[in-house]
Parts: structure tokens; C-alpha cells; sequence
């Protein structure tokens, strides 16, 4: 082999080519960022629109209809859906990951732009915006004072933080989730009766009056005066001295008709951290951003932060999903130390040689650190997964110098000199390093073209496992045969446990030699087993639980609360406090944070912090199982636990979202939803059942007289608009305080809007100038309407959405939701969201994917071998390989998730490598004019010590992922084991499997494109 023996002639040209490869690493390693998983935008464009005044059933029909026909047939969409409230409309078009995101934002607006003319006047112009798929805040402030109120504590935050966090390197915004001051106007009906007034003459003088108009200057021949006209409002004592009308000659000012004050805006959600009223500032960071550096930087920042807030205000870290990223990433190095460790003692144990064990070694820096610089060129990140598959790449790498090690040692041992051995050694087992390495590396190639996130995110595993491979594979061929020149010798004499070692292997040797010849005689039997073997791999891999990854302990829980429909701020917060004495009693919450309101006032969520995942006996999902029952004890509303989802997603909602659609009625639907709901609260496995479809909200309709209102003089939009500032109030204007503006906001007075006859109050005004009541120009009928009408894809939809009991996988619940579908309603239609649309896209493509992984590894293993046969019976271990995975993922309680199925690709490759030894070197003394029996037999026995020892050292090496504990172990656990069990049963079947295959399928006359020496 020429590259093999140019190394040997010139060892410093190979150490200097590895060590040039271990600077660009480490130069690569330095600008590579951090994240939690991959950087994978999903293109996410929304459509808002608001048209005031409107009910959910009118914004359907007059916006949304109109706005998603015209978006039909855009490039690249995967899917539409739709939610129409109360004078809100808001379309989301989420498209395919290869679709650029501002292309795809630009096709948006252009298409809205058409269906402008469609959508009524009175409607606001829609807003497009482009959403970045991680837009989600990674830190959480906690702003609270015993001496403030809770606007004073977030006009702080906002004036004094805000600005300067935004200024830390990579964050994108930094977000105040608080009341803000407004100029709040409480007019009092009867005051404006009594002048025969009306808002919308209230709003006209504060428009008219609060201006602020640049007013020049004044020059002379040596001097200038800027001037400066105050025609703007400042303070409450000014807004209630404007003057509104004069009536019989009397000013009637704002504030004889109404109460002026300077207080908050109309934001109707509260928060908490550890039980005091706090105002909360959510961090969002740029979307190739570090967030360890976003963390680091934050933390150096809050005394200062903390040094210039007003006396009583203090500031707390309340949530840092930075926590996670950071154990998660420690225990993944931990991980790596472990399996070195574990590999080193694998070759120590077989060479027994500390020179030998060297050699090997010095393969696995060289290869992680080479892949850096593959992983920089690619534009990849340290992530999860990445180190994972370099956990993966340590057994993996030392296999290629292991294999070329043993060859070169059995040389010297048998008496050649060390330089000699490395020629002969190297250019034997050259082809077969070179067809493993490609092997491994191109059973990683079809993902590289994957679709859908969940496939994207692996990608950069899989090109970080192979390159790394890649790498090995040339140190393999260089540094290794110079060190064993180098570095070996030929020991005459060796010590007792030298001797005893060799005493195993040698026992094992022959052991092995004799049932290889024993099984060679009982071929058909063999197939036999195998066969068997087939089947109870199919059955087993029928019996294991389905889900999209497993759940990873990201040291939170999440609580959920939803109030029934029309309840009130206050109602929702009632409970959250009781939902915060029950986290009080877990020992294991260091702190929780609460905001009720969120998104709406009938919803509450809340964020509580674990200890240490050291400092703990009880998984994540062990404590919201526990508080499960207490949460579902509180009567008054529906609340849950939950743990946040894996591989990084922002849904965290519950994990079963089904989506019922249908192009019949409201009603209709809204019937097969509850006989849904009906069955699914019958199945064990499913808790929290509910769905988005709510039309019990209630409603007071006001049904107007239009001939009253003519005969009087007045008009529809002036009732309208009367109703409309006084019971929701309306942004008239703004003011100015210091360098911030602020709203000036017009409503009627809390105490005259708090039950349904209030509304007969309001009054109107006729031709004449005479105030009329309401109740006598309409009729108010309380009534229940629509909280939302969701759309899916163009067609009128509802989620239903459930949690999954402990033991209750992914799949069976999709499978029973549908099976209970075609049972309750066989026409009706359905999709999938959230996580289940993730788990079934990943489901549907890896049965492509693996079967791409064969076909790939058999082409390149053909054109190596220049034979269709031989890679056929190369290919023979997969299945006792696939057996021994599913016997391990039983017994350790896994599933089948994204995480073993890219454990099972992994193995293609591993196990793979197996028969290639076995059938190039049969292929080798065939050529020497050895029969087709013999050959195989030999070749197997000289190769079991390089298969026992890389199977050894993958096994071991994979051991600390199986066993690993912390935080994001669950995910590591299950490629561990896939890794672990199947290479450790795959070996042993493939020790007499691979030769019975060669002794049936081998060619009555082998050619090896090879030629020794």
C-alpha cells in the first residue's frame, strides 16, 4: 500500500501531516458555537390581521377564508393553520426545512397583498412576519420589590435593563412581559348624559389637544432661539383640564365627566417568582448564537443591573434553559473520559503491551479533533448530539488501528523484524481498513439527505460520526504502521500475567476453531437459526414501544391550568396559588415561576426548577407523576404537569395533538370531538384529555334596532363605537414621560361595566342633541359563542390533545385515536400536530432510510470487492446484530425512537466490519491456492483476536452511554443499548455465520482486486 509505506520511510512526514490535522481541529474547535441540538430553522410566517368589533365567526368567514385561498399554492408549504378570535385573525404557514425563509416570507406577503381587496374596509392591514423557529426566550429575569408597584417595578425593567441586556453579544431581544403607565380616562356615562356627550366627542378633544408640533426658530443677526410650543399633555391634572365642549356657555372639561389617572395599560396577566409579585424579561438569542456565552455574560452583568435599580428592587435568574445545555454537555465530555478509559483497558487487555496499546490510542485524539474541523466547514455546532457521535467515534475509530496493530504484531511475534512486519503487515490488511472505513462512513450518506426536522437534526450526527471515521481510517494507514515500526518488538521472554492472558486467548482460539468447524459441517442447520433468528427479531421489534425520542429530565416541570370559559383574571390566579402550594411541598423545587394570563386570562403556566440532578433521587417524570393527582385534585380547573419535550422542540404542549377536521359544520364537529373526548377519558393511557374547540364562552349579544336608531337621529357605527371605547376601551393617543411614550387610553369606569345591565347605561346621541339610552335602541341577550374557530389546512379543524400515561407509547396512541375516529365518525377526516406530527414523519422515513443504508454499504462494499456475492455475505450479521438490539432495548425498558433507530444504522456499519475481515482474508489465501473450506476457517481464526478486540472496545466503549446518568441521560441510554446489544450478540453469531454464508454463496473461484504485498 503506498500510502502505508511511504509512512514507514517517512515518519516525520506522517507525524506532521496528524499533527497538522490536530491544529486545524483545535483552530476549528475555538469557533465552533454551543447549542443545546442542531441549528434547525423550520420557516414559520405569520399572518395577523385585526378587524375590531368582530366575533371568532365573522373574522373567519371575512378574513381568514379570504387570506388562505389566496395562499393555496404556494412553493414549499407544509402546512396552514388558523386560529379566528374575537377580532383577531392568525394565520401560520409553516413551510418544508429546504425552503429559504425570506423567500418564503416575501411569496407571503405578496399573496396577502392580492387579498387586500377581498377583506372589508374596516379591517386593519394585515401583518406578515417572518418567525424564527427557536424565537424563544432562553433566559427568564424575575423583577420584584416589597415597595413597588407592579407597573413602577416594570417600567424599571424596562427603562433601566431592557436596553442594556440587548446589548449582550448574541441576543437577538430582550422582551418585558409587565404592565406598562398609561393616561388611563374612566369616563362616567352618567356625567356624559347629563352634557349630552358622547366618547367619541371625549376623543376628538384629546386628539385635537395633545400634539406636540415643531415650532422653529427665531434668528437675529448674532443669535438664534430654537423655540419650543408645549402643545402636548404631560400629567393627569392636564388631561382632566381639557376642554371637551362648551354647553349654555359652560367648559365642560374631561375630568367633570370622567377620572383621570395616570396607572397601567390594559394588559390583563400576572406573574410570580417563589410567591411574590414579580415582572418577568424573557432573553431571546440570535439564532447562531452561543447560549453558554449569553449565560456567562448575563451573570457578570446583574450585579450592576441589580446596582442601578431603584432601592427594594432586586432582580433573580427565574428560568435558564441554559442549565440544561451546559450538564447536558458536561456529562457528555464525562462520558467520552469513560469511554477512553474503558477502550484503553480493552487493548491493554489483549496487547498487553503498553507501546502496543500506544498506537491505537493515539488514534482517538486525532480523529475527534480532526472532525472539528469538518464539523466548522459544514457550519455544524457543539450540540448533543455531536458529542454524542463522538462518544460513539471512540469505539469506532480505534477499530481501523486495532485491526491494522494485530496484524503487524502477529508478524513480530512470529520473529520478523518491526520494520519488515509493518510492510508486510500494512499492505495485507490495507484493502480491508480501506473498505471498512468507507463501509462505516457510507452507511451514514443517505442521511445527509433526510427531510423533515427530526431527520435534519441528525444529520450533523451522522457526518460528525463518519468524518471522524474518515479520519481514523487515514491515521489507520499512516501513523499507525510508521508507530508500529517504530515503537514494536519482539519479546523473547514475557511476564506471568502475559503468559496467563495469552493462555485465555489461546484457549478461546482453539475453542472457537473447533466449533467454527463443527458449525462448517452443519450448515443448513445454521440457516435454519437463523431464520429462526429473523423471525424473533420481527417479533420482538413488534412488541417495543414507539415514541418520537425519549423523555429527557431537563430539570423542570411545567404546569398547565385551564379555567373554564369566561372565567375572570382573578379566578385563574386563585388557583395558580393553590397549584403554588402544592410545589411548595416537592423537596426537590429550588424555585417556580408563575404567569397567569398566559396566552390567556383562562390559562396559567408555571416553571419550576429542580435541584441538581445529583442532589436528587427522583427523575424528572417521577415528580410529575407524583404531583399528578394533586394538580387534577383542584377543582375548579384543569391542571396537569408536564416535562418539556425532547430533541429541543418549543411545543410544550401536551404530546398527543389529533386534529379533526371536517368540511361540514361548528356543531357538527364539536359533536365528534366530545365523543372523543368521551372514549379517550375511558383509556388509561391517555390523561388530560381536551381539546381547542370550545363554544361555550359567554357571550352578551347586543342585537341592534336600526329603525329606532334612524328615527332618533343617530347611527350604527356611532353605537358601535360607543360600545366599543367604553366597555373594551380605546388607544386614543399617547403621552410623553421622560424619554418613553406611553398610551392614553378611554374606557368607562370599572364599577359601570360589571354585570350585563350595565350596558342599558350607555347612551347615544340623536339629531336633536338629545342623549338616548341603549335599551331603547337594542336588546341585549347573554348567550354563548365560539372562544376560537381553528382552521388546519384550509379546512375547519379541532386538536384534540392528551398526555400519555407512564408506559403508554407514541404510536399505540395514535393508532387507538384513530381506530376510536373511525369507530366514532368513520367519514370524518384527521391530521396529526406537535409532537405526534414529528414522531410520524420520522416513523415513515426511517424504513427508506434504512433501507438506503444497505443498498449504499452493499454498492460500496461490490466495488471494493469487485463482487455482487461477497458483500451479500458480508451483510449476513445484520440480522442476529438487529436480534441482540432488540433483546437489550426489552430488557432496559426502551423504545423505538429516533435515538435507536440511529443506533441501529450505526450498527449496519459496526457489524459490518466483522465480515469484512473474515471474507477479504479468505478471499487472500484463496488466491495462494488455499480451498474454499480452508480458507474460510483460517481466515476466521486469525480473526477473531482484532474482532474480539474492536467488538471490545465499541462495546465498553458504548457502555458509559447505556449506563449514563445526569442530565439528558435518557437519550444516551437508548443508543447505549442498541449499540451494546447488538454488537455484542451480533459478534457472536457472526463468528460462525459469515463463514457458513461464504462456504454457500462464495464464487467456485474468488478474484480479490487486491494483490498482497
Amino acid at each position: 500500500m503506498i500510502v502505508s509505506d511511504t509512512s514507514i520511510r517517512r515518519p516525520v512526514l506522517a507525524i506532521v501531516i496528524n499533527v497538522v490535522l490536530i491544529l486545524v481541529g483545535v483552530i476549528a474547535y475555538e469557533r465552533l458555537s454551543v447549542r443545546l441540538i442542531p441549528n434547525v430553522d423550520t420557516p414559520v410566517v405569520t399572518v395577523a390581521t385585526s378587524y375590531p368589533g368582530a366575533n371568532a365567526k365573522v373574522i373567519e368567514s371575512q378574513i381568514t377564508k379570504p387570506i388562505e385561498d389566496v395562499l393555496s399554492g404556494i412553493e414549499g408549504v407544509d402546512f396552514i393553520s388558523s386560529v379566528n378570535r374575537a377580532e383577531e385573525s392568525q394565520i401560520t404557514v409553516t413551510f418544508l426545512l429546504d425552503r429559504d425563509a425570506d423567500a418564503a416570507a416575501s411569496d407571503v406577503r405578496d399573496r396577502v397583498a392580492q387579498a387586500r381587496q377581498f377583506l372589508p374596509e374596516e379591517a386593519n392591514e394585515p401583518i406578515v412576519q417572518k418567525q424564527e423557529g427557536d424565537a424563544q426566550p432562553i433566559i427568564y429575569l424575575a423583577f420584584s420589590s416589597d415597595r413597588h408597584s407592579r407597573v413602577e417595578i416594570g417600567d424599571a425593567a424596562e427603562r433601566l435593563v431592557k436596553d442594556r441586556v440587548q446589548t449582550i453579544p448574541g441576543v437577538a431581544q430582550a422582551q418585558v412581559y409587565g404592565t406598562r403607565y398609561a393616561m388611563r380616562v374612566w369616563l362616567q356615562p352618567d356625567r356624559l348624559a347629563a352634557f349630552a356627550l358622547s366618547p367619541a366627542d371625549v376623543e376628538a378633544a384629546l386628539r385635537a389637544q395633545n400634539i406636540e408640533i415643531p415650532a422653529g426658530r427665531v434668528e437675529s443677526i448674532d443669535r438664534e432661539f430654537t423655540v419650543l410650543a408645549q402643545t402636548d399633555l404631560n400629567t393627569a391634572e392636564q388631561f382632566a383640564a381639557v376642554i371637551v365642549r362648551e354647553v349654555n356657555a359652560y367648559p365642560v372639561r374631561i375630568g367633570d365627566i370622567a377620572r383621570v389617572e395616570l396607572g397601567q395599560d390594559q394588559s390583563r396577566f400576572s406573574a410570580r417568582f417563589n410567591g411574590r409579585t414579580a415582572v418577568p424579561l424573557g432573553i431571546v438569542k440570535q439564532a447562531v448564537a452561543n447560549p453558554l456565552e449569553i449565560s456567562d455574560a448575563l451573570q457578570k452583568m446583574l450585579p450592576q443591573i441589580e446596582h442601578s435599580l431603584p432601592d427594594g428592587m432586586k432582580v433573580e435568574i427565574a428560568y435558564d434553559s441554559t442549565l440544561f445545555i451546559r450538564a447536558s454537555i458536561t456529562e457528555v465530555y464525562i462520558t467520552i473520559a469513560e469511554a477512553v478509559a474503558l477502550v484503553v483497558l480493552v487493548i491493554f487487555f489483549f496487547l498487553r503491551s503498553g507501546r502496543a496499546t500506544l498506537i491505537p490510542l493515539v488514534t482517538i485524539p486525532v480523529s475527534l479533533i480532526g472532525a472539528f474541523a469538518l464539523m466548522a466547514a459544514l457550519g455544524f455546532s457543539i450540540n448533543t448530539l455531536t458529542l454524542l457521535a463522538l462518544v460513539l467515534a471512540i469505539g469506532l475509530v480505534v477499530d481501523d488501528a486495532i485491526v491494522m496493530l494485530e496484524n503487524i504484531y502477529r508478524y513480530i511475534e512470529q520473529g520478523m523484524s518491526p520494520r519488515a512486519a509493518a510492510f508486510k503487515g500494512s499492505s495485507e490488511i490495507a484493502f480491508a481498513i480501506i473498505a471498512m472505513t468507507l463501509t462505516l462512513a457510507a452507511v451514514y450518506a443517505p442521511m445527509a439527505f433526510q427531510t423533515g426536522r427530526t431527520g435534519k437534526l441528525f444529520t450533523e450526527f451522522a457526518l460528525t460520526l463518519a468524518g471522524a471515521v474518515l479520519v481514523s481510517g487515514f491515521t489507520a494507514l499512516t501513523l499507525s504502521p510508521m508507530m508500529c515500526s517504530r515503537l514494536l518488538r519482539h519479546e523473547r521472554k514475557h511476564g506471568a500475567w502475559y503468559r496467563r492472558v495469552e493462555g485465555w486467548l489461546a484457549a478461546l482460539d482453539r475453542g472457537y476453531r473447533h466449533a467454527l468447524q463443527r458449525v462448517l459441517g452443519w450448515r443448513w442447520a445454521m440457516l435454519g437459526t437463523a431464520s429462526a433468528m429473523t423471525a424473533a427479531m420481527l417479533w420482538l421489534f413488534t412488541t417495543l414501544p414507539q415514541e418520537l425520542a425519549p423523555q429527557e429530565d431537563q430539570g423542570i416541570v411545567i404546569g398547565f391550568a385551564i379555567a373554564p370559559e369566561g372565567s375572570t383574571l382573578a379566578y385563574t390566579d386563585s388557583y395558580m396559588k393553590q397549584m403554588e402550594a402544592v410545589l411548595q411541598d416537592v423537596p426537590e423545587i429550588q424555585m417556580y415561576f408563575q404567569i397567569t394570563g398566559f396566552p390567556v386570562v383562562t390559562q396559567g403556566i408555571t416553571f419550576a426548577r429542580f435541584v441538581d440532578w445529583s442532589e436528587r433521587g427522583r427523575s424528572a417524570d417521577e415528580i410529575a407523576g407524583a404531583m399528578f393527582p394533586q394538580f387534577m385534585g383542584l377543582a375548579g380547573v384543569l391542571a396537569f404537569p408536564t416535562t418539556p419535550p425532547p430533541l429541543g422542540q418549543n411545543d410544550f404542549g401536551q404530546p398527543v395533538q389529533f386534529v379533526v377536521q371536517t368540511t361540514g359544520s361548528w356543531e357538527e364537529l364539536e359533536t365528534t370531538v366530545q365523543a372523543m373526548l368521551a372514549k379517550m377519558r375511558e383509556n388509561p393511557g391517555l390523561t388530560n384529555a381536551d381539546s381547542d374547540l370550545k363554544l361555550n364562552k359567554p357571550e352578551l349579544r347586543i342585537a341592534v334596532d336600526r329603525d329606532k336608531i334612524s328615527a332618533v337621529g343617530a347611527s350604527v357605527i356611532e353605537v358601535g363605537r360607543t360600545i366599543e371605547t367604553l366597555m373594551g376601551g380605546r388607544n386614543v393617543t399617547r403621552f410623553k414621560q421622560g424619554s418613553e411614550q406611553y398610551d392614553v387610553i378611554v374606557q368607562v369606569e370599572d364599577a359601570a361595566r360589571r354585570t350585563p345591565g350595565d350596558l342599558r347605561n350607555i347612551h347615544v346621541r340623536g339629531k336633536e342633541g338629545q342623549m338616548v339610552q341603549l335599551a331603547n335602541l337594542a336588546t341585549v341577550e347573554e348567550t354563548v359563542a365560539a372562544k376560537e374557530l381553528n382552521h388546519f389546512n384550509k379546512l375547519r379543524s379541532a386538536t384534540i390533545s392528551a398526555g400519555l400515561a407512564p408506559g403508554y407509547a407514541m404510536g399505540d396512541a395514535i393508532v387507538w385515536m384513530e381506530a376510536t375516529l373511525d369507530e366514532v365518525t368513520p367519514e370524518a377526516l384527521y391530521d396529526l400536530s406537535g409532537q405526534a406530527r414529528e414522531f410520524r414523519a420520522s416513523s415513515s422515513s426511517f424504513a427508506t432510510l434504512l433501507l438506503l443504508s444497505v443498498i449504499f454499504i452493499y454498492l460500496v462494499l461490490a466495488a471494493q470487492f469487485e463482487s455482487f456475492i461477497d458483500p451479500f455475505i458480508i451483510l449476513f450479521s445484520v440480522v442476529p446484530a438487529f436480534l441482540g438490539t432488540f433483546v437489550a432495548l426489552k430488557l432496559s425498558g426502551g423504545s423505538w425512537n429516533i435515538y435507536s433507530q440511529i443506533g441501529v444504522i450505526t450498527l449496519i456499519g459496526l457489524i459490518a466490519k466483522h465480515g469484512i475481515l473474515i471474507v477479504e482474508f479468505s478471499n487472500q489465501l484463496r488466491e495462494r491456492g488455499e480451498s474454499k473450506l480452508h480458507a474460510v476457517a483460517e481466515a476466521a481464526a486469525l480473526r477473531l483476536r482484532p474482532i474480539l478486540m474492536t467488538t471490545g472496545a465499541m462495546v465498553l466503549g458504548a457502555f458509559p452511554l447505556a449506563l449514563a446518568s445526569g442530565a439528558g441521560a435518557e437519550a444516551r441510554h437508548q443508543i447505549g443499548w442498541v449499540i451494546v446489544g447488538g454488537m455484542s450478540f451480533g459478534t457472536a453469531f457472526t463468528l460462525f455465520l459469515v463463514p457458513v454464508g461464504y462456504l454457500l454463496l462464495s464464487r467456485t473461484r474468488a478474484q480479490s482486486p487486491s494483490s498482497p504485498g
